[in-house]
């Protein structure tokens, strides 16, 4: 369960200059908030950013972007900053649904979907992050060479998101259902605080790799 209503959590993100607060304004110039040209990859839907922070301390080479919906969950993610900053990860509190008014066309390099919360009922099915509504956004603002790699211990949310991938005019690269025991694709495997839990529970993890065939611009 995602953490609700943790008293002074607002006050607290609204203070951090590890969040970015207007981010549109930063549409098209995200590199030039890190005051560099390395490529930048995001995560949606980061939880409490241990996935994210062990990926920017170990790839300074790369600046990376976690993007949380709920404040009382990004606020973990600011006071393990404060504890160990990393100059090449910066946070955003915001709806996934606005990501094309944050970012421009072909300015991320890489998205992160882990764990996302499966919306359950079929009238939500636009709302799941794998959704061919949501791959329709990422198409925006992704290079033409990048790359989704999505992570759940949800079979029927994966079995979803399999079928959105060629309706969606994307392309499967790699898929398994069960990460932890895929000699190809568990070598390098960074685990989120949910995927720990759900893997030492016994769970299998299932993830895939989706790209975009090349266009002509």
């Amino acid at each position: 369960m995602r953490l609700k209503n943790i008293a002074g959590s607002r006050e607290v993100i609204a203070d951090s200059r590890f969040v970015i607060h207007e981010p549109q304004n930063q549409k098209g110039k995200w590199q030039d908030l890190f005051g560099n040209k390395n490529p930048i990859q995001i995560e949606i839907g980061m939880g409490k950013g241990r996935f994210l922070m062990e990926l920017a301390a170990g790839n300074p080479d790369i600046n990376y972007i976690g993007i949380e919906k709920y404040s009382s969950v990004l606020l973990r993610a600011v006071q393990k900053m404060e504890e160990n900053e990393l100059p090449n990860l910066r946070f955003i509190r915001m709806d996934a649904e606005d990501l094309c008014e944050v970012f421009d066309k072909e300015e991320v390099d890489k998205i992160y979907l882990n764990f996302s919360d499966p919306w359950p009922k079929d009238r939500h099915a636009k709302r799941r992050l794998p959704s061919r509504q949501f791959l329709a956004r990422y198409d925006r603002i992704l290079s033409a060479d990048g790359r989704v790699e999505f992570k759940t211990d949800n079979e029927g949310l994966f079995d979803f998101a399999l079928l959105e991938v060629e309706p969606a005019g994307w392309k499967m690269e790699a898929s398994t259902r069960d990460l932890h025991h895929d000699k190809k694709l568990f070598p390098g495997n960074i685990m989120t605080e949910y995927e720990k839990k759900f893997s030492s529970l016994g769970n299998p993890i299932y993830k895939y790799i989706i790209y975009r065939e090349k266009r002509e611009n």
